[in-house]
């Protein structure tokens, strides 16, 4: 088995109080593909993240990452793997430079400096934030939060990349520079959104989760464009195939 594999097997997770937020997922995404995960409001999408990634862990069920299953003990492993982007950044950074921010994690796995360096700046250049790596994090704006957050995983070099609402708060400008960037990694992309037309873009696959569990999963092309499917899950067609409301006419991808 691949170790870019990320595989769901009957995966269920209650919550303390005894909301069921997952119920009986199975699907297995290989290596290369880019996967969006949508779903409206409280679907469960943000929690199948976290499980993913060992911050929470099954009520039932389990995750692997290619044959790493992940537990408490393997967190290690599976995170030199998979990287994570927050939906808020300001989760994530918390050095008092994006510099330093940016080489927490490299340094937290005993690199030698000279490696560190080396990632740290690659990272920023491919965020295109090279000339504030010795600004204080606090004082970015909300773009250049989200590019010190995804330089920090990306300096970890991982196999598979997973973010929750990247273009939450973004401006248009800084959007499209996030698209660009999203392109251009080569290797494994699972992203939940609720820009449907990012993912439209973005993702030749989709997840639908609807109340916890897997409604639907195929071609981004098929899925997003079945109104039906989506209506029953609360979700709406990427703008871009909704058509023009004078003439009717979708554009689609271009």
């Amino acid at each position: 088995m691949s170790h870019h594999m990320t595989e769901v097997r009957d995966l269920q997770f209650i919550y303390p109080d005894g909301h069921k937020a997952i119920k009986r997922m199975t699907f297995t995404i290989h290596h290369g593909e880019s996967v969006g995960i949508i779903g409206a409001n409280g679907a469960g999408k943000s929690t199948l993240l976290m499980l993913l990634m060992g911050v929470l862990f099954p009520s039932q069920g389990e995750v692997r990452v290619g044959e790493v299953l992940v537990t408490k003990k393997t967190l290690p492993i599976v995170r030199q793997r998979m990287g994570m982007v927050f939906q808020n950044p300001d989760d994530q950074l918390f050095m008092n430079t994006v510099y330093e921010d940016v080489a927490f994690g490299p340094r937290n796995y005993k690199l030698d400096e000279q490696e560190v360096e080396k990632r740290v700046l690659q990272a920023l250049e491919m965020v295109g934030i090279s000339h504030l790596k010795d600004r204080a994090p606090y004082k970015l704006s909300g773009g250049e939060k989200r590019a010190a957050a995804i330089a920090a995983v990306l300096s970890m070099q991982p196999d598979i990349l997973i973010m929750d609402e990247p273009s939450s708060a973004l401006d248009p400008k800084s959007r499209r520079r996030l698209m660009k960037l999203l392109q251009g990694f080569e290797h494994t992309k699972i992203i939940t959104s609720h820009d449907i037309d990012m993912v439209y873009e973005l993702c030749d696959r989709i997840i639908v989760i609807h109340q916890g569990q897997v409604a639907a999963d195929g071609p981004t092309a098929e899925i997003l464009t079945n109104a039906e499917l989506l209506d029953a899950c609360g979700l709406e067609m990427p703008l871009s195939l909704q058509g023009c409301p004078v003439c009717g006419c979708g554009k689609g991808k271009q």
